[in-house]
């Protein structure tokens, strides 16, 4: 374990490369740590550096690779700024229940890795919000990406993205149909094929080409 001590630590963390289109301070900032004064640094940043790999090339990475950009609304909190959002009712779950989620560098109750982020695809947003159903996206996600957990929220479709070890496999929304979509170990309510037409007109999976980087 190693704990963020001085500004040149803080530095090298940032500067950390979590996968092709991330650095580990894409994931730093916070709101409520900005405006109350308190510190957002990882206690652990080997953890936090391990998890946030595995959440940006296994989820984030294939978004910007299919959509292209995303913006991170809330990504890593800290356990002293989530306690705080926590006590202060400001839209914090208690730090155990977001082990393993926002709270990066801890792993829950049962051992296991995972993080959090809550992203807009700007690319589903624009149509979300001339009416078109959140479910697209969130059935779209579960037939392509290994992810944990999902829950959406009104604003743009932005959702709560979880990878983690051993992943649970849910979905839930704040808005209508509000509640559980689907629960941990059950079966999608709409078939295969009937999630493929929601999301048909969606582009190819990671179709968007890069620069490829020279040999040298």
């Amino acid at each position: 374990m190693r704990a963020v001590t001085s500004l040149d630590l803080l530095e090298k963390l940032g500067k950390t490369r979590l996968s092709r289109h991330f650095f580990a301070r894409d994931f730093l900032y916070s709101e409520i740590g900005n405006f109350h004064v308190i510190p957002n640094l990882p206690e652990d940043t080997e953890l936090f550096v391990a998890a946030g790999q595995a959440l940006c090339a296994q989820l984030l990475d294939p978004l910007v690779e299919t959509f292209g950009p995303i913006a991170v609304r809330s990504a890593y909190r800290s356990p002293t700024v989530n306690q705080f959002g926590n006590e202060n009712d400001l839209k914090c779950a208690r730090n155990a229940a977001n082990y393993a989620g926002h709270i990066w560098d801890r792993r829950d109750g049962a051992g296991r890795m995972g993080a959090c982020v809550s992203v807009v695809v700007t690319w589903f947003a624009d149509q979300y919000n001339q009416g078109r159903d959140w479910r697209d996206l969130a059935w779209w996600v579960h037939d392509h990406l290994p992810y944990s957990e999902m829950w959406f929220f009104p604003s743009n479709a932005a959702f709560n993205l979880t990878w983690r070890e051993g992943p649970a496999r849910t979905i839930s929304s704040y808005m209508a149909p509000r509640g559980k979509l689907l629960a941990a170990g059950a079966e999608p309510g709409e078939g295969l094929v009937t999630r493929r037409v929601r999301y048909a007109d969606f582009p190819p999976f990671r179709g968007i080409s890069y620069p490829a980087i020279p040999a040298r």
